[in-house]
């Protein structure tokens, strides 16, 4: 037996299709919008099943509880702490654990933005779940979006829902790579922060989370977007913004706190990242 709505202590708003419509030729709703939102609290027996997909995404957050999700032909368990994120028009069916059924905050997402949001939170492999650093925080700004729901479905309302589901899919995104103390990437992440000014060959840093280099850079780059040797730079250029900004030290030196033995060719990359040289970024106002 399953069912799809009616859980004790629930929560949800459902925008009628004609507010919809009217929403997509706002300037900011036509972009993003929350078209459902809600929370099913130990969802026991739910279940939904949508064989032509949905013309909004699906994104889903489990607190609490187990669940599955059947997307691209094969099924997934979901556990507390990951999220699913469900792209528009695609085939799925999903459901609560039958022993530990599962807590869950969700929203679906319609507009323009909507596809680069989600090709974002699930990288290059299409992942629909997701690891979650902080499923509370995520869960809080689903609520934000609620209550903005629960209120009034006016422009300023809605355009408050869609200001907390971006919020929300932007930390999904920057979250999943520090989700789980054992996660190889987010150990390299912590390391290489922690050395910046130091060069490291993706053999080393392989070697220290017992992975193969071939199969940590790859994924290296699908959590970051970057390679590791770019990585390491976009490293370097922070600490030598900070210092050029922020002290009075000459150039060949920040140059070498951030990792660059050679001045002229650190110049010459940060020259390529910002479109000034050194000096002149220093030279300019900011803040």
């Amino acid at each position: 037996m399953t069912k799809r709505e009616g859980f004790v202590g629930q929560q949800m708003q459902v925008l009628p299709g004609p507010r919809i419509a009217q929403a997509s030729t706002h300037p900011v709703l036509g972009r993003l919008l929350v078209t459902d939102c809600g929370y099913f609290p130990t969802a026991a027996q739910h279940y939904r099943s949508r064989p032509g997909g949905t013309t909004a995404a699906v994104i889903m957050v489990c607190t609490n509880g187990s669940g599955f999700v059947d997307l691209y032909r094969g099924r997934r368990r979901v556990e507390a702490g990951q999220a699913v994120v469900v792209p528009p028009g695609v085939p799925h069916r999903y459901g609560a654990d039958r022993d530990t059924p599962w807590t869950i905050w969700w929203m679906h997402l319609a507009g323009e933005d909507v596809p680069g949001l989600v090709s974002v939170v699930t990288g290059p492999g299409a992942e629909p779940v997701v690891p979650v650093a902080g499923p509370d925080r995520i869960a809080d700004l689903i609520a934000e979006a609620l209550g903005h729901m629960e209120r009034a479905d006016t422009d300023l309302e809605l355009i408050g829902a869609a200001g907390a589901a971006w919020h929300a899919m932007t930390v999904l995104a920057t979250g999943k790579v520090s989700a789980g103390s054992r996660d190889p990437i987010r150990a390299t992440l912590r390391f290489l922060q922690d050395h910046i000014g130091q060069r490291h060959a993706v053999a080393d840093l392989a070697a220290r989370v017992n992975l193969s280099p071939s199969h940590f850079a790859a994924l290296f780059r699908r959590s970051t977007g970057l390679s590791v040797n770019r990585y390491q730079i976009r490293l370097a250029m922070n600490r030598a913004r900070v210092l050029l900004d922020g002290t009075d030290l000459p150039v060949a030196s920040i140059a070498v706190r951030a990792g660059f033995s050679d001045p002229f060719y650190f110049s010459r990359q940060f020259r390529a990242i910002h479109g000034l040289t050194p000096s002149q970024f220093r030279a300019g106002h900011k803040g």
